[in-house]
């Protein structure tokens, strides 16, 4: 979402390179861009203006100019400011240690049954029990598919019922809880296709029965700015304590996103980035800010490798037998890390290694693990074995040609030498090899 205004923003600091001292002339000149660029975003106009307004007033100054490198002073800034229109320090809902009740509020379409269960199944792989509260009596396939959801990550849900007043749901939620230890409730409400007082109501009504801890307001990133005016008038009218941003792995131009938290003052805690169950991450905002200037996230990038920490089913490899099985699982965890393209960005400088116009082959991967799949255990184990008719057999079975089953031999010799280099296990979860970019 935010590759766009990455490009245009790199590319107005580019051209500061290399300049020696910079003038005050030069600096407003590249912040009329980088404010251009903020818009072009579709960010809010009073926030582009008073974020440029910032950054010049702390990069015109004797010590940014006069400085060696005043560039870098200047992205620094850049940076800083960024952080802060993005909320600042990384902020997270209250959880308390039992009797916790979220509630999700939205308009119809913005995402809220689909990041309840998220939600569920985020907090009950940290040990959470949670339960799922099918409050949306409005869309008529919305208890089904928390339903679904509840099924599919091992929670139960309480429907509540056509017509059932919000005091009878806090009565029925009373006596579950009392028979069934949970200690994080998660409420999915109504929502409708625009505010309406009817909508506003209802929300309100539950809120004042249930007593949530938090009340999060779930934005569909693609609506951009008009998703904003939305979340005022929720605020107003019912109180929420924070934001979750769905689909920041879409198209849009970003300036909900970059707009929300100045515009509304409540922080976002989370962002929606596939539609995967795992797919909602907590919103940092320096690593959006490094993302955006290309200084990559390496900070997510290690915390998706934990995730994936002690999965290795075949444990630990050692140096002196890397084999062709320990690849298969090193490139199946790059899989569930996500896109190669994204694993690249969240490493600092990446994309500038790249050749202009240079294409990631997202298919690379599948066809190594096609290619290893097709090999028998003792091939895998011994590679020695993989003489010419083996190959032709190997590439038959995986749909490939004897060149890619060839391709991937030279690059899993290139890795195994790589290891020993390392003097040590091969480090987990990292791509190796070549032929992944084309």
């Amino acid at each position: 979402m935010f590759e766009s205004l990455g490009d245009r923003l790199q590319g107005v600091f580019d051209s500061l390179r290399g300049r020696g001292r910079l003038t005050e002339v030069e600096v407003k000149a590249a912040l009329r861009e980088v404010r251009v660029a903020l818009l072009e975003a579709d960010v809010n106009l009073e926030v582009a203006r008073d974020f440029t307004k910032r950054v010049q007033e702390k990069a015109i100054g004797s010590d940014t100019l006069m400085s060696l490198q005043p560039d870098q002073r200047v992205i620094a800034i850049v940076h800083d400011e960024l952080v802060e229109l993005l909320g600042g320090k990384a902020a997270q809902p209250n959880l308390k240690n039992e009797a916790n009740v979220w509630m999700l509020l939205g308009l119809q379409g913005a995402g809220k049954t689909t990041t309840a269960g998220k939600l569920a199944y985020k907090y009950k792989s940290q040990g959470r029990r949670p339960l799922l509260i099918a409050a949306d009596t409005q869309r008529p396939a919305a208890r089904e598919q928390l339903r679904v959801l509840g099924r599919q990550i091992g929670v139960p849900v309480l429907e509540v019922e056509d017509g059932e007043t919000p005091e009878r749901t806090k009565a029925r939620l009373g006596e579950y809880l009392r028979a069934n230890y949970r200690d994080l409730v998660i409420v999915d409400t109504a929502g409708r296709l625009q505010i309406d007082e009817a909508l506003m109501d209802a929300v309100a009504d539950l809120k004042e029965a249930l007593g949530p801890n938090e009340t999060m307001l779930v934005i569909d990133a693609m609506t951009g700015q008009q998703s904003l005016p939305v979340a005022q008038a929720f605020d107003a009218r019912v109180g929420i304590s924070g934001l979750i941003m769905t689909k920041l792995d879409g198209d849009a131009r970003g300036g909900a996103a970059l707009s929300a938290k100045h515009v509304t003052g409540k922080p976002i805690y989370f962002a929606g980035m596939s539609e995967k169950i795992d797919g909602l991450e907590p919103f940092h905002p320096d690593r959006v800010a490094g993302r955006i200037l290309g200084m990559g996230d390496v900070l997510t990038l290690i915390e998706k490798a934990k995730v994936l920490e002690g999965d290795d089913e075949d444990g630990p490899a050692s140096l002196k037998d890397f084999t062709l099985q320990d690849m298969l699982t090193q490139m199946r965890k790059i899989k569930r890390m996500g896109s190669f393209t994204d694993i690249l960005k969240m490493v600092p400088g990446a994309s500038k290694m790249m050749p202009p116009g240079t294409e990631i082959d997202e298919g690379e991967i599948g066809r190594i693990e096609a290619i290893i799949s097709s090999m028998t255990d003792k091939e895998r184990r011994q590679p020695k074995l993989l003489n010419a008719s083996r190959r032709k057999r190997i590439a038959a079975g995986s749909g490939t040609s004897v060149q890619d089953v060839n391709r991937l031999m030279k690059n899993y010799e290139q890795m195994k030498k790589l290891m020993k280099q390392f003097g040590r296990r091969p480090p987990r979860n990292l791509p190796g090899g070549r032929g992944l970019g084309r």
